[in-house]
């Protein structure tokens, strides 16, 4: 019976042996990115003519010290930039510039939010309107938004003739060429773009999360701080971002609402340029104040998405 068992036992290790795939011959596979890079081919020109070269330039030009912009009479070393950091007028001119910027984002996100909130619970045909209403200034110059303005802010202005009617001031506020100004001029030109980043947030909120915390029990001001404002935190830091980078950068607006008094860091750099005709040091400048607006903007991202509401940014 022995050479039975053994046949048998054969037979069962041929039978349970994984069968071994056929090898499929190797075919080519296409580039399928070929047609993706030549319909990329015009803007990544484009990009690369009018920015990346232009800020190479920009970042040559920090490095000379010297009125020779070339050839081997000029010197290159880092003046520019310890030059910055040696005068205490530029640097304070840095953090005004973060300070302002800052308190647009604030005033941005105070007068943002509520009207998100109201366009994320209103109907579709509401929604539309707020929508118009909102993107509408957007259609509008900045210049003539500022001029408008600066015609309510001045001495003389409608603010001020209305405190001064009702009597809650005594003498004219100085509303204009000031931080103040500077600050109600950027919240209003940047305040559409905190609003959009907003409700597109509060638009991916399930509806139901809201109802099932009011059938916990939970008051709607427990329902916002424990649902709706956590959740729409992502919005909120995207557009956070957005005006403090659109602030930082301004020109128009620090420069006809503040003028000479608030000499935020593109204004200085304007005139270093094209005033005093000191490329380098306001190349220089250019690249302090880029570098501060990365810097700034990585650390708050960073502390949202490692905090404690970090779940909601996954």
């Amino acid at each position: 019976m022995e050479p039975i068992r053994s046949y048998v036992s054969q037979e069962i290790e041929q039978q349970t042996s994984p069968i071994e795939p056929q090898k499929k011959p190797k075919s080519k596979k296409r580039k399928v990115w070929v047609p993706g890079l030549l319909l990329l081919t015009p803007i990544l020109l484009f990009i690369f003519g009018f920015f990346v070269i232009p800020m190479l330039y920009i970042l040559y030009l920090s490095f000379i010290s010297t009125d020779n912009l070339g050839g081997a009479e000029a010197v290159y070393s880092i003046k520019n930039y310890t030059q910055l950091f040696s005068d205490s007028y530029y640097l304070s001119s840095l953090w005004l510039t973060v300070k302002i910027s800052l308190y647009s984002v604030l005033v941005a996100l105070l007068l943002g939010y509520p009207v998100a909130l109201t366009m994320a619970k209103s109907s579709a045909r509401i929604r539309g309107y707020i929508t118009l209403l909102i993107v509408s200034p957007l259609l509008v110059s900045i210049v003539v938004r500022n001029f408008g303005w600066y015609l309510l802010l001045l001495p003389n202005g409608t603010i001020n003739q209305t405190l001064m009617a009702l009597g809650i001031i005594d003498a004219p506020l100085k509303l204009l060429f000031s931080e103040i100004g500077v600050v109600i001029g950027l919240s209003n030109a940047y305040l559409p773009f905190m609003i959009l980043s907003i409700v597109a947030s509060l638009y991916n909120i399930d509806p139901s999360l809201d109802k099932a915390g009011a059938i916990l029990g939970a008051s709607p001001f427990r329902r916002f701080f424990s649902i709706t404002l956590p959740l729409s935190i992502p919005g909120i830091v995207s557009g956070c971002i957005l005006v403090f980078s659109l602030s930082m950068s301004a020109y128009v607006t620090p420069a006809l609402m503040g003028g000479a008094n608030v000499p935020v860091m593109p204004v200085v750099i304007y005139d270093q340029i094209n005033n005093l005709l000191h490329w380098t040091f306001g190349s220089a400048l250019s690249y302090i104040l880029l570098a501060t607006t990365v810097i700034s903007v990585t650390v708050f991202t960073r502390a949202f998405e490692k905090g404690k509401f970090k779940e909601v940014f996954r």
